[in-house]
């Protein structure tokens, strides 16, 4: 179902009518506007605009309409999948650096709900994609759990919810430490600067993240890392905020960092209340080959 917005332009200069909506509708990429601009999906007051740099000047009333996406529909896959362990309501897996989780526009398949969709012999993928009640990023590893049915899928989200769960990681990142312990308090949303990016913003959501400094390197740390909320990039943002960005991040860290397949960061232990017995759970898995060798590395 499409959707429509209103906006009014009350800046006293003129200004780009895609960055305007951009600041705006922090839901929306600004390829995506400047696609709804060149398709006529975007009104000033009420004339279809062609480009994206029209200059809109105060008191100009902007119509927005995003019109439906087409769902991905996934298909099963037969993908290796590490599953450490499973039952009739949930599925605990190591996911690997480099795979996505969810089949997205740019990643179609290839996908750990493919896998999981071949891996459990189900033909819908409707079932499975709303059971990924949690993500990790495309080149963290570890892991992740799934529930395997609405059971499972409202125990699970109500302990994220609670924060009663357990999600601990671990990170090489830059710089050193005087203290050992730490704790992040820092409201996160969409980078007022770079949309791609999430940002350390006042009027973001609430955000928090415990660390403990396990080893100290020439010029590199190796922290555990506890999440009290789950927000997008959540510990790749808060470590740069602090000035210990996690090595190798593409996104949030400096060119210069320690070579690898993306950030040096896993999901290193998982725990959880089982959905049907009530009985804690909680389940431990070593980091990758690459961040395990660049440890041995450091340490020499």
């Amino acid at each position: 179902m499409s959707k429509s917005f209103n906006l009014e332009y009350n800046e006293p200069k003129k200004g780009r009518l895609d960055a305007f909506i951009s600041d705006q509708a922090e839901d929306l990429t600004r390829s995506q506007i400047q696609k709804f601009i060149k398709d006529g999906n975007i009104l000033v007051n009420d004339q279809a605009v062609s480009k994206a740099g029209f200059k809109v000047k105060t008191g100009d009333k902007i119509v927005v309409n995003v019109p439906e996406e087409e769902p991905i529909k996934a298909i099963p896959e037969n993908i290796p999948l590490d599953v450490v362990y499973e039952d009739q309501d949930v599925i605990v897996v190591n996911k690997p650096q480099g795979m996505v989780v969810h089949p997205a526009a740019g990643h179609p398949d290839k996908t750990l709900v493919n896998a999981i969709l071949y891996h459990c012999q189900i033909n819908d993928d409707d079932v499975i994609r709303p059971g990924i009640v949690h993500r990790i990023d495309k080149d963290t590893s570890g892991l992740l759990m799934i529930a395997k049915n609405n059971l499972a899928k409202q125990s699970l989200m109500k302990q994220l919810k609670d924060k009663s769960n357990l999600r601990e990681y671990l990170a090489i990142v830059h710089g050193n430490f005087e203290e050992k312990t730490g704790k992040i308090t820092a409201p996160l949303g969409r980078s007022k600067v770079d949309r791609k990016k999430q940002a350390v913003v006042e009027d973001g959501r609430h955000a928090v993240t415990h660390f403990t400094v396990l080893e100290q390197f020439d010029g590199y740390s190796l922290l555990k890392l506890k999440l009290e909320t789950g927000r997008t990039h959540q510990i790749r943002v808060h470590m740069q905020y602090i000035g210990h960005p996690v090595a190798g991040d593409p996104l949030y860290g400096p060119k210069h960092t320690l070579p690898g397949k993306g950030q040096f960061l896993h999901a290193e232990t998982l725990g959880f209340e089982h959905p049907r017995t009530h009985e804690w759970m909680e389940f431990s898995i070593e980091p990758p080959k690459i961040f395990q060798e660049t440890l041995a590395q450091l340490r020499h």
